[in-house]
C-alpha cells in the first residue's frame, strides 16, 4: 500500500469553487445538484457495458438543506480520498456526489479523474451525458439494490446518515442503530399493554 501524501482539505466553500471552475472548463454546467445513495436508481440494462443504468431521484427522497456540507465534513474525518463526482447533466444542472473511500487511491491515476494531491481529493467531472430523473416513485422502488457490480457510486454518503447527523450530531454506530430499534420495540409493547 503507498503511503498518503501530506494533505490539508480545504473549507467546502473553496472545495466547491475548484469543483465548479473544472466543470466550466469542460463545458459543464455550474449550478450544482447533490444527490446521496437514496438519490440512486440503478436499473438493469442490457445494452451497456456493466449491464446497468444510473437514473436519480431528489422528488421521493429530498437530500435536506445544506447535506452536501455535512457530508463534506463527515468525510473529511478519514484519511481516504474524498472525491467530487458527476454523475452527468440534467435540466441545464451537474447532479453531483460526494464520495470516499481507499478504493479511490488506485484511481487517481486514471484519465477520468483530476487529483489534487495536497488535499486528498479527487475530482471526477465525467463526459457530461445527460442523466434520466426517476420522477416514477414505483419505478425507483423496483431499482436495483443487490447483485450488481462494484461501482464508484457504492462509496457515496446516505442520506440516513445525513439525518442521523442532524438529529445526533454525528452517524450512529451499528450498534445504536439495535439499540433504537430495541428501545422502538420496547415502547410499542409498552404502549398496547395500557
Amino acid at each position: 500500500m503507498s503511503k498518503l501524501p501530506t494533505f490539508t482539505r480545504p473549507t467546502f466553500p473553496e472545495a466547491v469553487n475548484f469543483w465548479k471552475e473544472l466543470l466550466a472548463a469542460r463545458g459543464l454546467p455550474t449550478e450544482l445538484v447533490w444527490i446521496f445513495d437514496e438519490n440512486l436508481c440503478f436499473e438493469k440494462d442490457p445494452g451497456s457495458p456493466s449491464g446497468f443504468k444510473v437514473g436519480f431521484q431528489t422528488r421521493i427522497t429530498p437530500p435536506p438543506a445544506e447535506a452536501e456540507q455535512i457530508a463534506y465534513e463527515y468525510f473529511c474525518q478519514f484519511e481516504s480520498r474524498l472525491v467530487f463526482y458527476c454523475l452527468g447533466t440534467a435540466a441545464g444542472r451537474s447532479i453531483c456526489l460526494l464520495l470516499c473511500d481507499p478504493y479511490f487511491e488506485g484511481r487517481r491515476l486514471s484519465d477520468e479523474f483530476v487529483a489534487k494531491d495536497q488535499w486528498l481529493m479527487l475530482f471526477r467531472p465525467g463526459p457530461g451525458q445527460e442523466v434520466g430523473e426517476i420522477l416514477d416513485e414505483p419505478r425507483w422502488r423496483q431499482r436495483v439494490l443487490r447483485n450488481r457490480p462494484l461501482n464508484d457510486l457504492d462509496f457515496c454518503m446516505t442520506l440516513r446518515g445525513i439525518h442521523e447527523t442532524l438529529a445526533h450530531g454525528r452517524v450512529l454506530t451499528a450498534y445504536e442503530h439495535y439499540a433504537l430499534r430495541f428501545l422502538q420495540g420496547w415502547r410499542r409493547l409498552l404502549g398496547e399493554k395500557k
